[in-house]
């Protein structure tokens, strides 16, 4: 078989199963567990192949023309493979917690079939060769994404929806002004082949700074930059696998993901640099940094608490991509992983707290810990990460954006990261010292707001497996950075092959 049908495959392998999971009855739950672990499976180690190939030379891509002048293209490289990768491991994870988390609810035929197509976009996108194949997946992730933020079906999952698909929708329009923009001035625009825009006349500038901000809006709403942030925290409402995947992998990452590509293959980041609009999205980015982390500290449930904490982490990457030189680069993409693992193991001990002990509201969290040792464990790596201490992944982050910003001649840059770490403890410290030091239910004092016992565990195996398995790689992350395939490898490639001449 050709190798440039593995990034076919590889997207095939989530977006066929979603017919068949619909295809089977609702109550053949292990038929779809097992479909859905093989696909999950399956497209970890197509991607594991194409992975050792690019490190080994290897090109893979599949294309056809659509309509003269516009392509369909998959392409592997290594920007869009850091993200393939992230998506796959953490569709597997998200795939076990899910079957756990949706014991005995209704519906979860359609769950597990939308939440499969999301997959296959989040595939798409990072494999997109070119802008006219990542619109089609990025609108792709809309639709698909809104069933499951509205999967409950009760009023308040129902507003949050029509607010996600408002802001969303929107964004999309206003993405495709800016590509078909794009492609009126220049044609089909392949990511990769910067020289198409730097070879314009210095007269088009103006133009092309325009276009750049119409797509920066349209990304942005995905990417929840302040203040096209308004839907993330009322899309908490939807169940905490769904929550995971928003926050760790699907749309907000995928807006992140598509202002990387905007920078550093469409306009290239010397192009990006003398136009001035690196200093667009660092003012941007170090807003939102520290609003999110402001508002967090006022929120009273664990989940709206840990959305806020998602505004402003997920600007680190803008942040990274904005400091000019390869440190910065380093930092924002190797955080677009950290941030994943991390994010999404926390949103899971959210998931386990609520569902074992009911618990929502942070001050709900006294003693869980004695009650839940490895969920509070998994919980404590996560938010140690978040804040950037060693050696949790969050650290390895803050030490290359601290780089970044001292060789791009932005040492002011260094206090932000010092105030958002502050902040970040402001908010975390708070909720460890209520899991480990606070006597509660386990303790003898109260009682839990509706505690279940879900397995032998302190919790089903389930949802406690996926917790610690990305607590674990959230740690290893940070400890093994510097060995080959890791996230921060996978970032020196990139930057290795953006600045060098």
């Amino acid at each position: 078989m050709s190798q440039a049908w593995l990034p076919l495959i590889t997207l095939a392998t989530s977006l066929l199963v979603a017919p068949l999971i619909l295809l089977l009855p609702e109550r053949a739950w292990r038929a779809r567990a097992a479909l859905n672990l093989s696909a999950a499976l399956l497209k970890l180690l197509l991607v594991g192949l194409m992975v050792v190939g690019l490190y080994q030379g290897r090109e893979f891509a599949f294309g056809f023309t659509v309509v003269p002048g516009v392509e369909f293209l998959l392409r592997v490289d290594a920007l869009g493979m850091m993200f393939a990768g992230l998506s796959s491991l953490l569709w597997l994870a998200t795939t076990v917690y899910a079957i756990g988390y949706l014991e005995d609810s209704p519906n979860r035929k359609r769950f597990f079939a939308f939440f499969s197509l999301c997959v296959a976009s989040t595939i798409g996108i990072s494999l997109a060769g070119n802008l006219f194949t990542f619109l089609l997946f990025y609108e792709l992730l809309t639709l698909s994404t809104y069933p499951l933020v509205v999967h409950r079906g009760h009023p308040a999952g129902l507003a949050a929806g029509t607010v996600y698909l408002r802001y969303t929708l929107t964004g999309g329009l206003v993405l495709l002004l800016g590509v078909v923009g794009m492609h009126a001035l220049v044609g089909d625009v392949t990511f990769g082949e910067r020289e198409m825009l730097r070879d314009l006349a210095p007269s088009y500038h103006p133009l092309l700074i325009g276009l750049f901000l119409v797509m920066l809006l349209g990304l942005g709403v995905k990417a929840a930059l302040v203040p096209l942030h308004g839907w993330l925290p009322r899309a908490m409402v939807a169940p905490a696998p769904v929550s995971a995947l928003l926050h760790a992998v699907a749309v907000v990452k995928a807006g992140a993901f598509g202002i990387v590509r905007l920078v550093y293959d469409v306009y290239g980041i010397q192009l990006t640099f003398e136009l001035g609009l690196l200093t667009v999205l660092t003012v941007l980015s170090v807003f939102t940094i520290l609003y999110g982390s402001i508002r967090a500290l006022a929120q009273q449930e664990l989940k709206p608490r840990l959305a806020y904490s998602t505004i402003s982490q997920v600007s680190y990457i803008v942040l990274g991509i904005s400091l000019f030189g390869p440190f910065g680069t380093i930092a924002g993409l190797a955080h677009l992983m950290h941030q994943g693992l991390m994010k999404v193991t926390l949103f899971y001990c959210a998931g386990n707290y609520a569902e074992e002990l009911g618990i929502h509201r942070i001050d709900e969290l006294d003693g869980a810990g004695r009650r839940m040792p490895l969920t509070s464990l998994a919980f404590t790596v996560g938010a140690l990460g978040m804040i950037g201490l060693p050696p949790v992944a969050g650290f390895i982050s803050k030490w290359y954006l601290g780089l970044g910003a001292v060789q791009a001649g932005m040492p002011w840059v260094i206090g932000v990261l010092v105030a958002s770490s502050l902040l970040n403890a402001a908010y975390f410290l708070p909720i460890l010292h209520r899991l480990w030091f606070r006597a509660g239910p386990a303790h003898g004092k109260g009682q839990w707001p509706e505690e279940r016992c879900l397995g032998r565990f302190e919790t089903s195996g389930w949802l406690l497996w996926p917790s610690l398995a990305t607590a674990l790689f959230s740690l290893l992350a940070g400890l093994l950075a510097g060995l080959p395939f890791s996230p921060l490898d996978l970032a020196t490639l990139v930057a290795t092959e953006e600045y060098l001449p």
